[in-house]
């Protein structure tokens, strides 16, 4: 699916305009054309400094969060490449700490569509090779890759020799291209391990583990797998991390959700089992607090959308798209809602499962209002409403979100909690109107 990317930058604007023409316009996975791309710019994936490169369905951004957050504290920089961005373009590709300046962008993009304009690679592709080559010229101590989508075909798995390869949790999305089960999305996120670097992941059920067991034997990579290499605990206010170096006790995350625990142990277990960096374990004490991943259960700040809210009311924000992520966010929702009301703000993309987000919220909400996810295909949001209201919540339709939250307003009763959620292409519409960019 296309990223409609657009810039305020004239310069980036006309690059983004000709990736638009010249890409297929849609996702497509496999390493032929990244590679041929790579090649006629260098191939500055070959000159990378060590690469963190986190695969997963849900959580590898927040992970990739906190080892950010973590090789800062430590006073090393770090490269980030992450997608999708949610209002700027840049966002995707972070400098030695800092987003890329448009100054900067506009001639790279250039240079890599100008090498590579009749290949037919995506816009992810495109913007892979942008982002290694900016990387490749730019100094820093270390490299965070995050998947795009998979992990055996995504565009990142040129990356030949890592310093640390991870599995984040798993859960279906994108079944069209990944499958339509567990084991066989599992296959395809552990085709990021290569021979000899550490593949850490997650306790998993037994099927999905065999299958990454299996596929990190035969590369062979060594598995290092919660539950068996490391593991950890939340309790008495504080993370408690444990493996065969000993023991590492952290405060627990700044970033909202009981899901994030997990994410900073993957982390930590990943910073503990590579040899590339040397971080302190004050280090991983400051990830934990200092991590920031916007639209992972983001509460708003001050601005024009909250402003639309009755006085007491939160307004936060998720980009959860897919089952497991509702399973999280709808905990954490309830728990920032300590029995007040919540009301949703849905708009969900086309492709993906409305009913298994719904019914993960309607023993929690009070309302759902539906809304267009703007420039993408969506579900139609009388749709959305319909469903809401066979699930047995209040379910309206509304055209945007500032008339979604007036509703919300007009018949609030008691200060809500009200959470916007459903896609990353709303989140980031979502901060934008209340003026709080991603920096």
């Amino acid at each position: 699916m296309p990223d409609f990317a657009t810039s305020t930058d004239p310069a980036v604007q006309r690059q983004l305009d000709r990736l638009g023409r010249l890409s297929p316009g849609a996702d497509i996975l496999g390493l032929e054309r990244i590679a041929r791309l790579l090649a006629r710019v260098g191939n500055p994936h070959l000159r990378l400094p060590p690469v963190l490169h986190v695969a997963g369905t849900n959580g590898k951004g927040s992970t990739c969060a906190f080892l950010r957050a973590a090789i800062e504290a430590a006073g090393l920089t770090t490269h980030v490449y992450s997608s999708p961005h949610l209002v700027r373009f840049n966002e995707r590709i972070r400098l030695a700490g800092t987003l890329i300046a448009d100054a900067q962008l506009a001639p790279l993009l250039e240079e890599v569509l100008d090498a590579g304009g009749d290949i037919g690679a995506s816009f992810f592709e495109v913007t892979t090779a942008t982002a290694f080559l900016a990387f490749a010229r730019t100094p820093a101590d270390a490299c965070i890759v995050e998947v795009g989508l998979g992990g055996r075909l995504d565009a990142t798995n040129v990356v030949p020799n890592p310093a640390v390869t991870a599995i984040a949790q798993l859960g279906i999305d994108h079944q069209s291209f990944l499958g339509d089960t567990l084991p066989q999305i599992a296959a395809e996120k552990a085709g990021i391990a290569k021979p000899g670097v550490p593949l850490v992941t997650m306790a998993y059920p037994a099927n999905i583990a065999d299958v990454v067991d299996r596929f990190a034997g035969t590369v062979p990579a060594p598995l290092i797998v919660e539950g068996q290499a490391w593991s950890f605990e939340a309790r008495d206010d504080a993370l408690h991390y444990r493996d065969g170096q000993g023991e590492v006790t952290t405060p627990l995350p700044a970033l909202a959700g009981q899901h994030q625990p997990a994410n900073l142990a993957l982390a930590i277990a990943m910073l503990r089992h590579q040899r590339a960096l040397a971080l302190p374990d004050a280090a991983l004490s400051a990830a934990a607090c200092n991590a920031r991943w916007p639209a992972r259960m983001q509460r708003l700040s001050p601005g024009p959308l909250t402003a639309l809210l009755p006085a007491g009311a939160e307004l936060w924000l998720d980009g959860g798209h897919n089952a497991n992520a509702a399973e999280a966010v709808s905990i954490a929702a309830a728990r920032v809602a300590d029995g007040r009301p919540i009301d949703l703000i849905l708009g969900m993309l086309e492709n993906k499962d409305a009913d298994a987000m719904i019914e993960r919220f309607a023993p929690i909400a009070r309302s759902l209002t539906a809304v267009p996810v703007p420039g993408h295909p969506h579900h139609a949001p009388a749709d959305l409403a319909g469903r809401a209201r066979l699930a047995g919540l209040a379910g309206s339709e509304a055209a945007d979100l500032p008339t979604a939250l007036a509703a919300i307003r007009a018949d609030a009763g008691m200060s809500p909690v009200v959470l916007i959620l459903g896609s990353l292409y709303l989140a980031g519409t979502a901060l934008e109107a209340n003026d709080e960019l991603p920096d």
